[in-house]
Formats: C-alpha cells, sequence, structure tokens
C-alpha cells in the first residue's frame, strides 16, 4: 500500500472518486493558510514585498519571511532549502511553474498604479495592463524571483475595505 492511499484513507483502501467515503465528513474542507515562495536572495525578496506595502510579521524568524496579506499568509523561504524540504528536485529559477500568483483591486487605475509601483521595487514588467475577454482589466508583473503576479480588476468580484476578495456564488 502506498503512502498517498494511507494519507487519504487512514490505511484502508481507496475509495472511488465521488464516493460517499471519498468525502470524509470528519477532515474539514482545504483552506489555503500560507503560500510560501522559495526565492534566491531572501533580504533582496523581502525588501520587494515590503516596498509593495505588505508588513513583515515574526520578525525574529530566521531564515524566513513572514507577512499577512488578506487572509493568507505570505512566507518567503531560500528557494533550494524549499525543495530540500519538499523532496523535490530544484528547477530553474524564472521558469514558468504552472502557478500565478494574483491580486485584485476595485479599479483599473489602482491596478496601473500597482504594477508601476511593483516594477519600481524591483519587479519585472511581463505583460501591460489590458481589457480582457472576461470583461476586467488585468496585467502581469514578476517579482524578483520570476513569479508572476497578475494585477488585476474583475468588476465580478467584491473586494473590501481591507481588499479581501469575495467570490459571487
Amino acid at each position: 500500500m502506498n503512502i498517498a492511499v494511507e494519507w487519504e484513507t487512514g490505511g484502508e483502501p481507496a475509495a472511488e472518486p465521488g464516493s460517499p467515503r471519498a468525502r470524509r465528513r470528519d477532515i474539514p474542507a482545504l483552506h489555503m493558510s500560507l503560500v510560501t515562495l522559495g526565492v534566491s536572495d531572501l533580504p533582496r525578496a523581502t525588501a520587494f514585498y515590503e516596498a509593495l506595502g505588505l508588513e513583515r510579521k515574526m520578525r525574529a524568524a530566521e531564515g524566513v519571511a513572514f507577512f499577512m496579506a488578506g487572509p493568507v499568509a505570505l512566507s518567503l523561504y531560500p528557494r533550494h532549502e524549499l525543495a530540500a524540504d519538499a523532496g523535490v528536485i530544484d528547477g530553474r529559477r524564472g521558469q514558468f511553474g504552472g502557478m500565478a500568483l494574483a491580486c485584485n483591486r476595485v479599479s483599473r487605475a489602482e491596478v496601473d498604479a500597482t504594477l508601476i509601483r511593483a516594477v519600481a521595487a524591483g519587479g519585472r514588467a511581463l505583460r501591460p495592463a489590458q481589457a480582457t475577454f472576461w470583461g476586467g482589466y488585468s496585467g502581469y508583473v514578476a517579482d524578483p524571483d520570476g513569479y508572476p503576479w497578475e494585477i488585476a480588476h474583475n468588476p465580478g468580484f467584491a473586494i473590501d475595505g481591507e481588499g479581501r476578495l469575495t467570490l459571487p456564488a
């Protein structure tokens, strides 16, 4: 029996997807609580996110930087150490990894201002903001380690006074 099956079922044979056993009621729903980015230069990456207005927390923690980013925490950790911790081989820096982070704004003007601020803080412009096929407005910038950030305004998403997004039903 492989470990993935043991984790999923507590050692029992795997349940068919969609079956009642596969939807265990004693396991809480998955909620994103922390995003960790593997970075090549921790002080540089920390300075970039501080320049974008994120407040660093837990400053006493060594070798890592933590920020609150709305209801989710952002963590910066040395890339090679993160790869080793996850048991994977580190890939090439700046190569697209099939993931983009996103920051939604309440207006097109805020999208433009955020993109300008990110580039001024050491980010690299990837795609200028433009109208989208889905009725919004977005552009892309990469942080100093090449992680792409979509900066977007989606008129269908509500954003509260603290910048938290609420998806429509």
